[in-house]
């Protein structure tokens, strides 16, 4: 059933090269925080990891904007595309609305491992959905490999930095992690019944006032109405 519904989100050209734009800015601004992070850290082999990790994050950016761009020029109508569907293929949302400036190295790698994981899991069903479409495959394929290593760093590192506590700062992040999917599915659902009250006030409230304002115009004279009294134009009253 998994499998059926990535394939009919991905089935759509329109609404592919979209989410592979989406990807590529995602991608982008990771990797512009973990620049971050490899100026913060006191580390000089997370320092070098980071730059690794962050110059990873850019060429997947290009990978995916490339392709996404080169599907939407090959559309025939760049306008038809649907709902993306991104609660259902998610992509890599690990790095988002992340405070570098508040983590510890720690605190970091554990939110990265937890991330990258679920990437790679994303990516891997991803690539095979679109086993029709070779080239966007390939492209889940490189950045695959990457995400692996990217995993697996970020948990030996916080091996060797926080052996003790690993566990704590893994448990720290996912409860993160579901704390956010929390907000984006109710600020979903919200934005759902405020498109509901609006469009009911449309056509509930909206003809009322419009058959009202019709009847005064009806008793309204054609023409120039003339004034009751002649008042010299001194003044705007």
């Amino acid at each position: 059933m998994i499998q059926l519904l990535h394939r009919f989100v991905w089935r759509d050209p329109a609404r592919r090269a979209r989410k592979l734009l989406d990807f590529a800015q995602t991608e982008a601004d990771g990797g512009r925080d973990l620049v971050r992070a490899a100026e913060l850290t006191q580390d000089p082999v997370l320092r070098r990891l980071y730059t690794v990790h962050a110059a990873d994050e850019e060429r997947h950016a290009a990978l995916f904007r490339a392709r996404g761009t080169e599907l939407l020029r090959s559309l025939p109508d760049q306008s038809a595309a649907g709902l993306r569907l991104n609660w259902l293929a998610p992509g890599e949302r690990g790095l988002d609305d992340l405070r570098v400036d508040e983590k510890t190295d720690a605190g970091l790698l554990a939110f990265l491992h937890l991330s990258e994981k679920t990437a790679a899991r994303h990516f891997a069903v991803y690539a095979d959905a679109l086993r029709n479409d070779a080239p966007t495959t390939e492209v889940f394929r490189k950045i695959l490999h990457d995400e692996t290593f990217h995993m697996n760093y970020t948990l030996a590192q916080l091996n060797r930095v926080a052996p003790q506590q690993r566990r704590s700062h893994l448990w720290r992040a996912r409860l993160g992690r579901l704390w956010k999917a929390y907000l984006r599915v109710m600020a979903a659902i919200a934005g759902v019944i405020g498109s509901v009250f609006l469009t009911l006030q449309y056509f509930i409230l909206i003809p009322p006032f419009a058959f009202l304002a019709k009847r005064a115009e009806r008793r309204e004279p054609d023409g120039w109405k003339k004034a009751a009294e002649d008042r010299p134009l001194k003044s705007q009253y």
